[in-house]
């Protein structure tokens, strides 16, 4: 074999492997990278500006599930809302706050793995099931008509789902993907995709959702494309709604005036 084709294959060699050992390492770290969650100690203090109470449940993989809990002085329902994938409930929990000024009663819950909720994530049934379990158990109190589901960023997908599985009185999806395949094939076009374990498919389970639907994203989101909404749209139902807010990059929503009316208007 000539020396320029020992180089060539060499060269092809080096970079199969290092595209092997890449993609190997995407699959065992992708729980790490696609849920980097923070965790508190059980006596951590949160520190917000109105009264909340902490809830534990119990998990059928035996973990204990944490979230916080806002009451409004005269309830018209309840907020339930599944925050993005870093931090916990102290970062996302003055977002969450401000839906008991519009008269509601708010929950969030930290997934396995973030603030004082026990265990991690293993897998997409694992992280459904919890999040069902915690929606069952803190929506007893509330007509199902009076419950809206809101998930921001990562927890709109789980959030779809949900709704789908459920007649809630609304579904609210802030800077939504039309699924995690979609969006690693936009971050990482290099790695093959079939490796993702958590294939959540947003726009299957719009399909099935029966609840009136409404998407707010911003036109200069640099983590969620925005075009991930207009894919969003040939799914939704005629009365659903998909906004696009100028301006409005991925975080922030509720600094918003834009937002702020219109979600006033909804709830």
């Amino acid at each position: 074999m000539k020396k320029p084709v020992k180089i060539v294959v060499w060269i092809i060699s080096i970079c199969v492997v290092l595209y092997l050992a890449l993609s190997t390492y995407f699959y065992f770290a992708q729980e790490s990278l696609i849920f980097p969650g923070t965790k508190v100690a059980k006596n951590y203090q949160y520190k917000f500006p109105i009264p909340y109470t902490e809830v534990y449940i119990k998990a059928a993989t035996g973990d204990t599930l944490n979230g916080i809990f806002f009451k409004a002085k005269h309830s018209k329902g309840l907020v339930f809302y599944l925050h993005g994938n870093t931090f916990n409930v102290q970062k996302w929990g003055d977002g969450v706050s401000h839906y008991v000024d519009l008269g509601y009663d708010a929950f969030e819950l930290d997934y396995p793995g973030y603030g004082k909720s026990s265990g991690h994530i293993t897998s997409l049934n694992q992280l459904f099931t919890d999040i069902k379990t915690v929606y069952d158990t803190v929506t007893k109190p509330y007509p199902e008509s009076h419950v809206v589901i809101l998930g921001y960023s990562i927890g709109t997908g789980p959030a779809a789902w949900l709704a789908s599985q459920h007649h809630p009185k609304m579904l609210i999806l802030l800077a939504p993907y039309y699924s995690l395949t979609d969006i690693s094939f936009k971050t990482h076009p290099y790695l093959p995709h079939f490796i993702l374990k958590y294939q959540i498919n947003t726009y299957q389970y719009i399909q099935h959702i029966t609840a009136p639907i409404v998407i707010f994203h911003g036109d200069l989101d640099q983590k969620i494309y925005y075009g991930s909404s207009y894919k969003l749209k040939p799914y939704l139902k005629p009365a659903d709604k998909l906004i696009i807010l100028k301006g409005q990059t991925h975080n922030y929503f509720d600094y918003n005036p834009v937002f702020e009316k219109d979600l006033k208007e909804l709830l």
